[in-house]
């Protein structure tokens, strides 16, 4: 399969980066964070969580940030809900589109959601029907797909499952997450290949962590099978709470130079991308988690 000609970047690093980070980001940092990333060229940025946030503390203001961010032309800002009630929150604030979650091992759910695979489908199918019904797009997360810190190997019939399921309950895109950073490239492809036979390569993305160091390489291995879309956080910011010695996302300005020095369009202002990752490193009082955005000097 020829490499796709060009590759959207889903920006997660306000939600997934910072919801898991210890450092507690003030809601005019977060919007300032979702302008700076809306002026670099990024067409999707997911924007916060409409959880509980005795759950989830740092997304506790996840209505002001959503009510003061600048809503960008043609950029999409979808926020994640857990149940109705959160996708209700999340509506009452003008959200357009929204992402669910649930996760391919049946140990990781009942240790994170507290319910079985099929239990967190059963409570996304509303969610799901009334966005629909008030024509708001949905994004479906599948995380483990690569493994398991409780379970260890994911059966990659459940991962397929899974997919499948939230594809045929009406998620446009479905992004397969190796939330821990296990995976290697060769598991990264055959994963890939196995979900691509089921639903649509089109309507699949991928979300890598970079806990081993394999995310670009998993990465490109899922560009060669033909994926157009890499969700990635500005700085590497994240990791899992529930999952020891998991380090962040894969840094999208890593992601960025790639890509770009593969000749593979991103539309991204790689320059101004850098600069927000550091921006954002030194909010969180760190260094930037980005090897490109060390190395780069303009």
């Amino acid at each position: 399969m020829a490499l796709p000609s060009s590759v959207r970047i889903v920006e997660v690093s306000p939600r997934d980066g910072l919801q898991n980070e210890k450092t507690m980001v003030s809601t005019v940092d977060k919007i300032e964070l979702i302008n700076r990333l809306s002026d670099c060229g990024l067409k999707t940025i997911e924007a916060t969580s409409f959880v509980s946030p005795k759950w989830v503390p740092q997304m506790a203001d996840a209505a002001e940030v959503y009510a003061g961010i600048d809503k960008r032309p043609g950029i999409a800002y979808p926020v994640l809900v857990p149940n109705l009630q959160g996708y209700e929150r999340a509506r009452a604030v003008g959200v357009q589109e929204i992402a669910v979650f649930t996760a391919a091992s049946e140990a990781f759910n009942q240790k994170n959601i507290n319910a079985s695979i099929a239990e967190s489908l059963e409570r996304f199918a509303p969610v799901i029907t009334a966005a629909q019904d008030d024509g708001v797009r949905v994004r479906g997360y599948v995380s483990t797909v690569l493994g398991c810190p409780y379970q260890g190997e994911v059966p990659l019939s459940d991962v397929v499952r899974v997919a499948k399921d939230l594809y045929a309950m009406g998620c446009y895109e479905i992004s397969l997450g190796d939330t821990i950073g296990v995976g290697t490239p060769a598991k990264a492809r055959a994963m890939l290949q196995a979900v691509a036979a089921e639903v649509p390569m089109d309507a699949l993305a991928i979300h890598f962590h970079d806990t081993y160091g394999q995310a670009l390489a998993n990465i490109l291995a899922c560009l060669e099978e033909g994926v157009s879309v890499v969700d990635a956080a500005v700085a590497g910011t994240g990791g899992c709470p529930y999952a020891q010695g998991a380090s962040g996302n894969v840094a999208s300005e890593d992601v960025a130079y790639m890509l770009q020095g593969m000749g593979i369009k991103t539309g991204i202002d790689f320059t101004k991308l850098v600069g927000t990752g550091v921006w954002l490193a030194g909010r969180l009082g760190r260094e930037t988690g980005s090897k490109a955005g060390r190395a780069y000097d303009p």
